[in-house]
């Protein structure tokens, strides 16, 4: 499975912009006006070319120069190269505060995207990737959209108006022009096809780069751990030696559509000074409108060198579009649904009905589950590992849906529940206590945005935590470092507890919060979670048998299926699953 979409892979270039504009319409804001600026741009230029034409025609062909009319041929020239300049700045303004709307637009929209995707859709992408996706794909559009699109605008309206100015003035010399252009023409479509191929391939491999180095620098402990740092050098090595290769073809292919635009100005060039002489010698063109006509002759070549060189920047930006657009395409299999319902006042109880999950391309984890768990009940649910406890969690918390059957809290199914209302009234604790890298108190204040520095600290100190943490060098206002890396992995899972106490949700979820903890610790946080639990539904996914023996119900889950269910102590006493995992625990802690 992949993030992206395959039908943004397939598009075609003008599909891509023409999709990208609908789901970015900002781009299109103030384009008219952005459009005359750029025409009154062009138009100046050519003025230049008819003010040379009279000069030499009617200012300088007789016998006494006609000073009046070089003058003000000399002077509209003057105003015209102003007018030019103005109308360029106020169009680049304009051009670029409209890309930068359009830019934050997509840029944002990226990344909501990712965030709306499923656990399982951002599993099956590598995270560097993704924020390629989201940072450097969105770069190359901004990059083509200030500069490439710029000059494309500026480029067909100077192409048009040279035409017509120069089929005024002798349209076999513009009939020279175009024949020695239309190979150019041609080929370049076949160039754009392969750029578009080596470019998809340049994105490609940056995402991959970006995510072997991202995953080498938060692997960091246990390349060192296992001495895999060569093996990982050498990983990162390939996958920059493949982003060159990449990067030379994309460059080889832009070089050589450069190399023949400018072969094809030369002889376009050449061709009219050749042919333009034949004319004004036999008559038929003057030599005022044979030297302005190679002034448009430059005016008309410039735009199709320019091509050549936007032609590179689109295909990369276009390449960068379609990675983009193949997010922003992706359906979100875990929708917020609209207008959805709230989860009703009160404990919630949580039913199970006939659920089953498999993951994608894998057989079922979970078979047929069904039962219901009370209001206010603690509940702890074990089993060997891979038995699908923490599915069990993931499928309460909508981390993910059902394949079959469905998953209700208080009545409610979870799909029409609003994600506004699970979230303030559901939280899951996970093992890993990812934290963000901030100070201890903004972490906590993930739980509630609200809190204060007294309510962080009421809360560790009901947890019984509050000799721990005026122990860190700032208190609560010690920073984690990334991935709270500053901190052990059982502090960080203390930080994650403190941030689920001041939620205060009505269900809370623990992927066995205290596995990572010391044994003293445990015994505090045993404590602080009984008052936290109290009164709530509390659904533990337990890997030590001790937090079974505390919960009020016990679920055994065995390859998928719930074989067991019960207190502890009736469970304990029977043979079976439940009296067979608690033997080897208690064995294994003596």
């Amino acid at each position: 499975m992949t993030t992206v979409d395959a039908g943004s892979i397939q598009r075609g270039s003008l599909a891509t912009l023409a999709h990208g504009l609908k789901l970015a319409p900002e781009f299109r804001n103030g384009l008219p006006t952005t459009l005359g600026l750029a025409l009154l741009s062009t138009a100046g230029r050519v003025v230049v070319p008819l003010a040379v034409q009279q000069t030499i025609d009617h200012g300088l062909s007789g016998k006494t120069p006609d000073l009046p009319l070089v003058r003000v041929a000399c002077g509209l020239a003057a105003l015209a190269v102003a007018l030019t300049a103005v109308a360029n700045f106020f169009m680049n303004v304009r051009l670029y505060r409209t890309t930068e709307d359009g830019l934050l637009a997509l840029r944002t929209r990226a990344f909501r995207r990712v965030h709306d995707l499923s656990v399982l859709h951002q599993a099956a992408e590598r995270r560097g990737s993704l924020v390629s996706r989201v940072t450097g794909d969105v770069d190359t559009i901004s990059t083509f959209m200030q500069f490439g699109g710029l000059l494309i605008v500026v480029s067909v309206a100077q192409v048009v108006l040279a035409t017509v100015l120069m089929l005024w003035w002798s349209w076999q010399l513009t009939l020279v022009v175009y024949v020695c252009m239309l190979p150019l023409a041609l080929s370049l479509r076949v160039f754009q096809k392969k750029l578009q191929v080596a470019y998809r391939g340049v994105r490609e491999r940056i995402g991959e780069l970006l995510g072997a180095i991202s995953e080498s620098v938060v692997g960091a402990p246990v390349i060192r751990a296992y001495g895999a740092q060569a093996r990982t050098a050498q990983r990162v090595d390939d996958a920059v030696s493949r982003t060159r290769q990449a990067q030379t073809r994309a460059q080889t292919i832009s070089a050589t559509t450069f190399c023949s635009g400018e072969l094809t100005t030369a002889l376009a060039n050449s061709a009219v000074i050749v042919i333009g002489v034949l004319l004004a010698t036999n008559g038929h063109l003057t030599l005022g409108r044979l030297i302005g006509f190679l002034f448009l002759v430059t005016l008309f070549v410039q735009p199709v060198q320019v091509a050549t060189e936007v032609l590179n920047e689109a295909q990369n930006a276009i390449a960068g579009m379609r990675r983009v657009l193949g997010v922003l395409d992706t359906p979100t299999d875990i929708a917020d649904p609209a207008p959805g319902r709230g989860l009703p006042e009160g404990p919630v109880s949580v039913t199970f009905d006939h659920v089953s999950f498999a993951y994608p391309g894998g057989p079922e984890v979970l078979h047929d589950v069904d039962l219901t768990l009370p209001a206010q009940t603690r509940v702890a649910v074990v089993g060997e590992t891979g038995s699908g406890k923490t599915t069990f969690a993931k499928l309460l918390t909508r981390l993910m849906d059902p394949t079959r059957g469905r998953v209700l809290l208080g009545g409610v199914p979870l799909d029409q529940l609003q994600f506004a209302s699970l979230r303030q009234r559901v939280v899951m604790v996970p093992q890993d206590g990812f934290l963000f890298d901030t100070t201890v108190a903004d972490n906590v204040r993930y739980g509630r945005l609200g809190a204060s520095d007294e309510d962080i600290v009421l809360a560790f100190t009901e947890l019984g935590l509050l000799d721990w943490v005026d122990a860190l060098p700032e208190g609560i206002h010690s920073h984690v470092g990334e991935r709270g890396e500053s901190l052990s992995v059982g502090e960080r899972q203390l930080v994650a507890i403190a941030r689920a106490y001041v939620a205060d949700p009505d269900l809370l979820v623990l992927d066995e919060a205290t596995s990572a903890v010391d044994p003293a610790t445990e015994v505090r946080l045993a404590r602080a979670l009984d008052s936290l639990t109290r009164g709530r539904t509390t659904l533990t996914i337990a890997h030590r048998l001790s937090t079974a023996e505390a919960a009020d119900e016990v679920l055994v889950v065995d390859k998928g299926v719930v074989v067991q269910r019960g207190p502890h102590a009736d469970l304990v006493a029977v043979p079976g699953v439940y009296a067979d995992l608690h033997a080897s625990w208690i064995n294994q802690s003596r």
